[in-house]
């Protein structure tokens, strides 16, 4: 653990909250800016979501000023913590890399709040800076031994082959991805997700995080992308241009949202679009390792034609036996009917939740796009269902999704 903070740099940071809630944004606009003139930091991001411009920009100063507004409770930013060192274990994020930020981050202080960011307060700031990135620093390295010592465990980028590519739906391709070095392989916790990388033209390469839809084992990881139109060329990449035989970087299974190991409340997993794949992932692992675990599939998709998997995950739900499986369809083709394509119209909600799931003692899983995800949270937490008992994945700047 590192030294605590003064008692002098705890105030100058709580005194800083008005004018970082003002201008936030602005700063780690600039932050950006500064840190990725430098090309080696650079490319350890995913521009997809962070940048000078993007949504990861909001989402940092949302981040900055909870830790600034918690300085004195930072047991409160233990969640926080341990899903930012799991995206830095999928980024390859090292020690080394520490410094560049912080520079950065100071810098921006500065040239934003001018006159105000007098050497005191950049001082307070460089050591609230680093007592975060030392907590952080530790947590990475123990989970890196972890890996590391675990069969088929390994650390960095690993080159994998795509061994098969299987259309789901419309919108929705797997990826089977062996290791090219022919070894094992790190069994996931069900629910992770893998981070890869790949060149998409001559020295434009993109890391992008997929979640795993196999259950776990010692061979091969599968991942379900959705093809995004509007994207910035990952997944049409990866839908277009690669195939069986195609090589691709990945660093280990990581992520905090993952079914725990012997669980004993019953499950619900509840998903939207492409947010299955992870629950894909744990009904597998439920299904081979759990037989006496009540558990609830609850799906939404527009319809058949985007409705990725079904076939597989009511094979899984028999051969369980004590899987039930409900599909939401929000917008059925002419050619959906109730019973044969799919179990419900409309969208999912926390009443029929309430009515049709053991809601006062399950767990709740949940994935999917950030409305889901929020209509889900925030309505079970109103019904009074503990924070304890609603786990949820979210792909991207989860700032806003926490704060509502």
């Amino acid at each position: 653990m590192p030294k605590p903070l003064s008692p002098r740099t705890i105030e100058l940071v709580k005194l800083s909250v008005p004018a970082l809630a003002a201008h936030g944004a602005e700063i780690t606009r600039r932050m950006y800016s500064i840190l990725f003139q430098d090309e080696h930091i650079r490319e350890l991001f995913n521009h997809a979501n962070q940048g000078e411009g993007g949504s990861q920009v909001k989402a940092l100063a949302g981040a900055i000023l909870a830790y600034a507004q918690n300085i004195e409770n930072l047991e409160a930013l233990v969640p926080v913590v341990e899903r930012i060192a799991h995206k830095h274990i999928g980024y390859h994020i090292l020690p080394e890399h520490y410094p560049f930020v912080a520079k950065a981050l100071l810098s921006a202080i500065a040239d934003v709040l001018g006159e105000a960011a007098t050497p005191e307060l950049l001082e307070a700031w460089g050591e609230a800076y680093w007592f975060l990135a030392d907590i952080l620093k530790e947590r990475e390295l123990e989970i890196r031994n972890q890996l590391e010592a675990q069969t088929g465990g390994w650390s960095g980028w690993r080159r994998f082959r795509i061994e098969a590519k299987v259309k789901e739906s419309s919108v929705v391709t797997s990826f089977t991805l062996r290791p090219v070095d022919g070894g094992p392989i790190l069994r996931q916790k069900p629910g992770q997700y893998l981070t890869v990388r790949f060149a998409i033209a001559p020295g434009e390469t993109v890391k992008r995080n997929y979640s795993i839809s196999s259950a776990p084992n010692n061979e091969s990881y599968r991942i379900s992308v959705k093809r995004e139109m509007n994207g910035q060329g990952g997944s049409k990449y990866l839908h277009d241009a690669m195939d069986v035989g195609s090589i691709l970087e990945v660093t280990p299974p990581a992520g905090d949202f993952y079914l725990p190991d012997e669980p004993s409340k019953p499950i619900v997993l509840l998903s939207g679009g492409v947010g299955l794949t992870p629950m894909v992932s744990i009904l597998g692992a439920i299904s081979s390792e759990y037989p006496e675990l009540e558990t609830h599939f609850v799906h939404g998709a527009l319809n058949s034609q985007t409705h990725a998997m079904d076939r597989h995950v009511r094979k899984l739900a028999t051969d369980h036996g004590r899987a039930t499986v409900h599909t939401f369809y929000s917008e059925p083709t002419a050619d959906d009917a109730v019973g044969l394509s799919h179990d419900h119209d409309g969208f999912i909600t926390v009443p029929w939740l309430k009515e049709n799931t053991p809601f006062d003692t399950a767990d709740f899983y949940i994935c999917g796009p950030k409305g889901f995800l929020s209509s889900m949270v925030t309505g079970l937490l109103k019904e009074g269902i503990p924070p304890g008992r609603i786990h949820y994945e979210f792909f991207g700047p989860t700032t806003e999704l926490l704060a509502a």
